[in-house]
């Protein structure tokens, strides 16, 4: 059984940045390689939205609403996926997810993290 653990939200300030990681357990899943590291976060009332992805191989996307302010990287050492987001927004206010995705479509998450950001 895989698992996720989120760590590193909390209150801040508009303008403030916070760390989130993820410490994945395994690497693969049944034999399967990790494909994509996923950061989601879900808001009161809205659904959830993928926020950033970081692939096996390296590559990133972002959502429109973070470019430029949010990065997501990953240790391969510790297994730990992180996001990085600075110049934070009343609107970034939401509960934060990791996620993985196998290359045979298995997915796992976290139990999430809440980010709170004040104006």
């Amino acid at each position: 059984q895989v698992q996720l653990v989120e760590s590193g939200g909390g209150l801040v300030q508009a303008g403030g940045s916070l760390r989130l990681s993820c410490v994945v357990s395994e690497t693969t899943f049944s034999g399967n390689p990790i494909a994509w590291y996923r950061w989601h976060r879900q808001a009161p009332g809205k659904q959830r939205e993928g926020v950033a992805t970081i692939s096996r191989g390296g590559p990133t996307t972002y959502a429109d609403s973070v470019k430029g302010r949010f990065t997501i990287s990953r240790d391969n050492v510790k297994n730990t996926v992180y996001l990085q987001m600075n110049a934070l927004e009343p609107e970034d206010t939401a509960v934060y997810y990791c996620n993985v995705v196998s290359f045979s479509g298995g997915t796992y998450w976290g139990q999430g993290t809440q980010v709170t950001v004040s104006s």
